[in-house]
């Protein structure tokens, strides 16, 4: 029994063995293909020296050159240091961190605020206090909606009115960025990103009313619509509204169907002509060389 047992027991561990010099041998071969990390291909990756905030243009001393393995390298990534000075910043930038092309903005494009003013838009600053400003809590990157305070030209009574929704922050004063440890930033003029036509809007409410920032939050792109509120309606008392303030113009009510024109008046019927009487009878009479006409009456005939 013991001999049997130890008879199996050293097969299996031969056997084991023979498994185990196969699979090494297969393991190596297919490991010798690959090539050692040692021979891996390395590039010039341009990195952070420091942190890079929005608005500084890149500078010699600012970034570093470091390798990395040719399949590591990120798209847009620069391999020289030519390929990055002397543009802005467009997008913070981390130290240690790679910088890429869509963090940057074209050579010559100025400095500041400026490069990060995407094509199509429109920055445009509004002078604000602690009140209009939200206590000084409108930040770089927040969203505001603008109201505007006035009294309309054909109005009566003096009204607020929301005129811009969903609008990007883009600067607090001098700050284009908000601040590291979040708080807030007393300034006194606050810019906006805006499209053209809300540039015009933004101006005329500034110039001819007073407006006031809301804050709203980032996550809200919902569009409401208002129609204002007049200083009667704070004391209770029902105002009308006019059209055209908020509300949909009340649609026209149809027509009512157009009546068929009368037919023109037929002319009374023209009375037939009476016929002409028929010529009278003419017997001529021959008295041996005379020769006359004489005419015979038919009113007995017809009668």
């Amino acid at each position: 029994m013991d001999r049997r047992f130890l008879t199996v027991l050293g097969i299996s561990l031969v056997f084991a063995l023979v498994v185990s010099s196969i699979f090494y041998q297969m393991t190596a071969r297919a490991g010798s293909g690959k090539p050692s990390p040692d021979k891996t291909d390395m590039k010039d990756l341009v990195v952070a020296n420091k942190a890079l905030p929005v608005g500084v243009m890149v500078k010699p001393t600012d970034v570093n050159i470091i390798k990395v393995p040719a399949a590591q390298f990120p798209k847009g990534g620069f391999s020289k240091v030519e390929e990055v000075v002397d543009r802005p910043v467009i997008s913070n930038i981390l130290p240690e961190e790679a910088i890429l092309d869509g963090r940057l903005a074209a050579r010559g494009s100025g400095l500041g605020l400026a490069p990060v003013i995407p094509v199509g838009m429109r920055a445009v600053a509004v002078r604000v206090n602690d009140v209009v400003g939200v206590s000084g809590f409108v930040l770089p990157g927040m969203r505001v909606d603008v109201l505007v305070t006035g009294r309309p030209p054909s109005g009566e009574d003096t009204m607020t009115t929301t005129v811009l929704q969903n609008i990007l922050v883009l600067s607090a004063g001098q700050n284009i960025q908000a601040d590291a440890k979040g708080q807030a930033i007393n300034a006194q003029t606050v810019t906006l990103l805006v499209t053209p036509e809300q540039a015009e809007t933004l101006t005329l409410a500034n110039n001819e009313g007073r407006i006031q920032l809301v804050l709203r939050n980032a996550s809200d792109q919902g569009i409401e619509s208002t129609r204002g509120r007049r200083v009667a309606e704070l004391y209770g008392v029902k105002v009308k509204p006019k059209a055209g303030e908020g509300e949909e113009m009340p649609k026209p009510r149809p027509r009512a169907a157009a009546a068929p024109a009368a037919a023109p008046p037929v002319p009374p019927p023209v009375a037939a002509a009476k016929p002409a009487p028929p010529p009278p009878d003419e017997v001529v009479v021959i008295r041996g060389n005379t020769k006359t006409v004489e005419v015979v009456s038919n009113k007995g005939t017809n009668q």
